[in-house]
């Protein structure tokens, strides 16, 4: 039996505002820099993620609030078992050049990216499907993967084991096609303005290091009717500041990031042009639990009552960073009702820090009778000041601070080698949008990511129970009691969302703040 999966098409609004927009207009897009390469199976950047995504279209596409949504896929079916997709493809989907988009092309592209002369940098996100993983590490030929053409607008994907997030992997610039033809003909170079064919809203019409990329509007796009911009042109600022000084020349529409300390003005000359929004990541501290004080859960909770976090948010990050409360990011996809409330969350500050004191003082912590715990970080001045800050908010409850500061790579290195520390500084952005993605990490067997050697079955339970639920919002349940066991435990004490920071001029409509940060130019006008 199969369960079909229709999704919706972009709402009517969206389209509506897009076929009465101004329809010649060329969008001058600040980027984060100059892009390694734009073969969409071997990039790692977001500044390259940012135009492959205007070049090519993929199964599924973000909408501009980063909702996913039919691309060249116009629907799917999932088997009950969660192991075998079905996707159907468009009639009108073609390639530039007027080739028709086939089955076929996305079986090409999904086995190209596996095989290790690719050397694609981000293989891994797609090893849910069978025998990717294998061929990808030269175990198994390609032909062997779990993808199959049916027919040509039929497409099949075998899974190795359920993945209820797959869909959403397949946002990712990984599972963008590739114009198989161009690719025999031209080797590496079908990437080149001339000989690349591609199947998004855009065509690569120059490439010019250092200076711009332009694409142009793609006249075969099955939704050419509602893009308004007949151009865009990707300018690379690797100094942000640099890029703050175009925009408000006139120079640029948009700025894809902004240097937190010019934030303050920016606000005040600027007004709602500057836009900060959670973005999918968490900055947290991992605390130990092998640790003879932290080992104590009631210990761990009022340390996380007494940071003050919307003075780190706006005092230390000069308001780039959004004040935590969970540490699965809000707006993340597949999480119906989003995380668990933590109650103290909803106490004033003064509120917090007298009951973390009543706390500490009934274990014989206090002022008079003072612990030391050391707070391990890794160099920067940012991380300085927020250890500093937090040090003295936790001085107040006769917990003292001890520093200890080590560059990135020894920092990191040290937590996965699993060396003794008491709290350790660490952050993480999300690869995909799902809360699986932030939650496996104190799984207690990720050697890799479980700082804080947390271990409790009850947890991983849940997290087994989530990977076999197949019906999202079922997962969703199962995922938030997780969360609310670690929001309990605190094996991590999360502190700040990560944001994006863009600036954005009153001429580009359609911009979206979103967690994912992306803003596809199709969906983008500029008026006068």
């Amino acid at each position: 039996m199969m369960t079909s999966i229709k999704s919706m098409l972009l709402s009517a609004t969206i389209v509506a505002g897009l076929g009465t927009a101004a329809s010649a207009a060329t969008y001058m897009r600040g980027n984060d820099g100059n892009p390694e390469t734009l073969d969409q199976h071997k990039t790692s950047t977001v500044a390259e993620a940012n135009i492959l995504r205007d070049l090519y279209e993929g199964l599924v596409v973000y909408t501009p609030a980063a909702e996913v949504t039919p691309g060249v896929a116009e629907e799917w079916e999932v088997t009950d078992d969660g192991l075998v997709y079905t996707f159907k493809l468009r009639q009108d989907a073609n390639w530039s050049n007027g080739d028709p988009v086939t089955a076929q092309d996305f079986v090409y592209s999904l086995q190209r990216i596996m095989k290790p002369e690719t050397g694609a940098k981000y293989a891994n996100i797609l090893y849910p499907i069978q025998n990717a993983e294998a061929v990808n590490k030269g175990e198994a030929d390609a032909s062997e993967m779990g993808v199959k053409a049916i027919d040509d607008k039929t497409l099949e994907i075998t899974l190795a084991q359920a993945t209820p997030f797959f869909i959403e992997l397949l946002t990712h610039q990984t599972g963008l096609p590739v114009h198989p033809a161009s690719v025999e003909a031209h080797g590496a170079d079908f990437v080149q303005p001339g000989n690349m064919v591609s199947n998004g809203a855009f065509t690569l019409k120059s490439n010019i290091l250092n200076d711009k990329i332009v694409l142009e509007k793609n006249p075969n796009f099955h939704g050419a009717d509602n893009v308004a911009l007949d151009e865009v042109n990707y300018l690379p600022f690797e100094d942000r500041a640099t890029c703050v000084r175009a925009w408000e020349a006139g120079e640029v529409h948009s700025c894809s990031d902004l240097p937190a300390e010019d934030i303050a003005r920016l606000k005040d000359e600027h007004g709602d042009a500057v836009r900060v929004a959670p973005y999918l990541g968490t900055y947290y501290y991992a605390l130990n639990h092998q640790d003879e004080v932290l080992a104590d859960p009631e210990v761990r909770q009022a340390l996380s009552m007494a940071i003050d976090r919307e003075f780190l948010a706006e005092e230390i990050f000069q308001s780039t960073m959004v004040p935590a409360q969970s540490f699965v990011p809000p707006g993340i996809g597949n999480y119906t009702g989003g995380s668990p409330e933590t109650e103290y969350f909803g106490m004033s500050m003064l509120d917090r820090e007298d009951k973390a004191a009543e706390i500490l003082a009934a274990k014989g912590i206090s002022p008079d009778s003072p612990v030391t715990i050391e707070l391990m970080y890794n160099t920067s001045e940012n991380h300085k000041n927020a250890a500093t800050a937090i040090a003295d908010m936790w001085a107040n409850l006769g917990v003292n601070v001890e520093f200890n500061v080590r560059d990135a790579s020894a920092h990191y290195a040290h937590l996965r080698d699993k060396g003794d520390f008491d709290v350790a500084r660490a952050g993480w952005i999300g690869d995909y949008s799902d809360p699986q993605n932030f939650l496996f990490m104190v799984e207690s067997d990720n050697d890799g990511f479980n700082y804080a050697n947390y271990d409790n079955a009850e947890y991983d339970k849940l997290m087994d129970d989530a990977a076999a639920e197949t019906d999202l919002e079922a997962r969703a349940e199962i995922l938030k009691q997780a969360e609310g066991l670690f929001m309990r435990d605190l094996p991590f004490i999360p502190l700040l969302y990560y944001s994006s920071r863009s600036l954005v001029s009153p001429k580009l409509q359609g911009w979206e703040d979103n967690i994912q940060n992306v803003h596809a130019s199709r969906y983008l006008s500029i008026s006068e």
